[in-house]
């Protein structure tokens, strides 16, 4: 039997959509028979032991008040704008070489100095801050947490809590680092846990992060995130980002011990950029839907400001007033970990992130359906060979 043109694209596109049809049947099957029933024991999410996250929501934790007035009294911090103005005054008939303004500043950028600036830098005041921990010590340089909680390791909040990229909602960098995590998929980050018997109370649970390969599963208006989903593992180009935890739960939140961690974390343009993180902590509130809550650790100072510059222009960064060269000479300053060996000199900064995770199942190679994919390949060979 043979086809016109037409006609065979048509049928094939039918038999495609057919067994694409199948193929989600049988993946829904793989959570909804045999395993389910095993999965009903322990609410419907927990399939052998196993329960998957996928991060929709992050934010480099800032504490907050109105106007910044409690955190910020002098205001806030000046942009690459503002400190070009200063620097280079227009009303004193002065002439400047594009040598000596645009190009010396923009080379600054990636070659920052450790001098002091004829401009102030505010640092965040006050001994509130959001984050973790770290050190399990207390010493006059921690916050206490708007919980109560003290000891809390977060000198990154002291850097970057009076720029206002960082805050919340407006920031730039507050909005967009999170609009490009759930928009690109280089971007998906998930965690999934291993040995649970409960999301209520567990003794030991391993945490192990991925990054997914798949879109967020949304409701009908594309802005709230569903749980339910599903994720396939990135095990060709997410090695570097598969790091393993030791954890528990004790009255629904997860915490765990410390592991360095590199997070996918692209910007603009879907730029394929890395985070670093070392020592970082889970501590989350789970449910059966989702998780929220903090992960902090210590992010290397030449790291962080690299990853900032190569996801962020001077041009965006200006957006939201945050002068790269001033917020790296913070950041040396304000640095309270891992010392230099040879100059003594910390190279690491404490600080914490705000997320929020939703419940998604998390396919691994040998969970996908290779049959369906080898009976589609079937399908199309015979329909080649007819034709």
């Amino acid at each position: 039997m043979r086809f016109t043109s037409n006609a065979s694209s048509k049928f094939r596109l039918g038999i495609r959509c057919g067994l694409l049809t199948a193929a989600a049947v049988v993946a829904v099957g793989a959570f909804s028979g045999t395993e389910r029933a095993s999965a009903d024991e322990t609410s419907g999410v927990i399939v052998d032991g196993r329960i998957g996250y996928v991060f929709t929501d992050k934010f480099w934790a800032v504490y907050q008040t109105p106007n910044g007035e409690v955190e910020c009294p002098n205001g806030f911090n000046s942009g690459p704008r503002e400190q070009f103005k200063m620097l280079f005054p227009q009303d004193d008939g002065q002439q400047y070489t594009l040598l000596e303004t645009h190009l010396a500043r923009e080379a600054e950028v990636w070659f920052p100095g450790t001098g002091e600036e004829p401009y102030p830098y505010y640092d965040a005041q006050g001994d509130t801050a959001i984050g973790l921990d770290l050190d399990g010590q207390v010493s006059e340089n921690d916050f206490i947490s708007p919980q109560g909680d003290e000891g809390i390791d977060n000198q990154l909040y002291r850097a970057i809590g009076c720029i206002a990229n960082y805050r919340g909602p407006d920031g730039t960098i507050y909005h967009f680092d999170n609009k490009y995590m759930q928009q690109f998929v280089n971007n998906r980050l998930m965690i999934e846990l291993t040995g649970v018997e409960s999301l209520e109370n567990d003794d030991h649970v391993t945490v192990t992060t991925y990054r997914g390969l798949d879109g967020l599963l949304t409701d009908a208006t594309g802005k709230a995130f569903m749980s339910g989903g599903t994720q396939r593992v990135d095990t060709k180009w997410g090695q570097q980002y598969v790091q393993t935890f030791n954890g528990k739960i004790e009255d629904g939140i997860l915490t765990t011990d410390t592991a360095d961690l590199l997070i996918p974390w692209g910007g603009p343009f879907d730029g394929n950029a890395v985070q670093r993180v070392r020592d970082l902590r889970f501590q989350l509130k789970l449910t059966e839907r989702g998780a929220e809550g903090l992960m902090a650790g210590y992010a290397p100072v030449e790291y962080w400001i690299k990853h900032l510059n190569k996801t962020w222009s001077t041009h965006h960064q200006s957006y939201g007033q945050e002068s790269s060269p001033s917020l790296y000479r913070a950041l040396r300053r304000l640095a309270d970990a891992y010392p230099d060996p040879e100059t003594g000199e910390n190279t690491a900064i404490s600080g914490a992130m705000d997320v929020r995770l939703t419940q998604v199942f998390i396919l691994h190679p040998n969970d996908q359906q290779d049959p369906i994919a080898k009976d589609t390949g079937e399908q199309e060979q015979n329909l080649a060979a007819a034709n």
